[in-house]
């Protein structure tokens, strides 16, 4: 049986764990184990800079060298962004990223999965640890998979359960446009199918930021005609802002910008077409719109791109493949 020995610790004031924590080891440690196991409360990592790691370091070695429980909780984002940042790293190793996704279980969980999907697997030989499952998936697709992770902590999030419905249909969304822009990528040639994939996944990033924004003013919430404009009006501006702020690269930014400025299109040459191709594809069956505010997509332009009859060939082709993509990604 455990029994806390001390008020709570914190992950953002370092005199408080100092206080509640450090005092609570040195008066009642001596006496875990007698009738309990003493509990100081645990090493909190509660954001980036909130206190420094050299001091949360020092209170996790005095915990563990105490012979007390030892408990650490950490926000799951705070992984998601160290894996984010190492992804940027030109002299990123397998094994460097391997093992950072292994420390979070929900992303390791999905780079596997999404190893063993239909689309990245067409073999069957199945995969079961992290490394193998990076070494065949590429860490181009590590970077898709941490921006599923992200997301689906957005959609659940307090902020947005007004837009639920919404919010649900957009990533069901991002999921068909990434599944496709990496089915055209491989056959048009010429744009690394994995980055085509995390374009089509954050196309459509400035709508939920919008979206959580959108949370905090009822006259939104209530008056979904003025929701949608401010969402149709912004979304692509926002999400080339965000993304330029993350560092990402002038191609995607520009594929992001552009992602529904109609264009005729004899072939697919740029990152920007190929979003735009797709995000018009999978708005057929799959946009994010309310239903009365949809707009119907318009795919017969690009008959001139594959060919009488071979959109719809297109699409059913793709079914396997986006079925595959979204599982692995948890699209629901």
């Amino acid at each position: 049986d455990l029994q806390r020995i001390g008020d709570d610790t914190s992950g953002n004031e370092w005199e408080r764990t100092c206080k509640m924590g450090v005092n609570a080891l040195a008066f009642r440690a001596e006496q875990s184990g007698i009738f309990f196991q003493g509990d100081a409360d645990c090493v909190g990592l509660a954001k980036k800079g909130a206190i420094d790691w050299s001091r949360n370091r020092q209170w996790l070695d005095l915990v563990a060298r105490s012979g007390t429980p030892l408990f650490v909780s950490w926000k799951r984002s705070l992984m998601d962004d160290e894996v984010r940042t190492a992804l940027k790293d030109p002299k990123l190793t397998i094994d460097r990223l391997a093992r950072l996704v292994e420390a979070e279980p929900l992303m390791s969980t999905k780079v596997v999965r999404m190893a063993n999907s239909v689309a990245m697997n067409p073999s069957g030989r199945a995969i079961a640890d992290v490394r193998s499952a990076i070494t065949r998936i590429g860490m181009e697709a590590v970077r898709s998979v941490s921006f599923a992770v992200a997301m689906e902590q957005l959609l659940r999030s307090k902020n947005m359960a007004s837009f639920e419905t919404l919010s649900k249909r957009l990533w069901e969304h991002s999921m068909h446009v990434a599944a496709l822009c990496r089915l055209l990528a491989r056959k048009v040639g010429g744009i690394n199918p994995d980055e085509a994939m995390f374009a089509g996944m954050v196309h459509d990033i400035g709508v939920f930021y919008l979206l959580s924004r959108a949370a905090n003013f009822p006259e939104l919430i209530e008056n979904r005609q003025d929701l949608n404009q401010m969402l149709v009006q912004w979304h692509d501006n926002i999400g080339h802002a965000l993304l330029s702020a993350m560092g990402q690269s002038d191609e995607l930014l520009a594929a992001v910008q552009e992602h529904e400025t109609a264009r005729a299109l004899a072939k697919i040459k740029t990152l920007s077409d190929l979003v735009y191709v797709a995000n018009v594809l999978a708005n057929v069956k799959n946009g994010w719109r309310e239903p009365e505010f949809a707009i119907e997509a318009d795919a017969a332009s690009f008959v001139a791109l594959f060919g009488d009859g071979a959109i719809d060939e297109l699409l059913i082709e793709s079914e396997a493949e986006v079925s595959s993509l979204k599982s692995a990604l948890g699209a629901r």
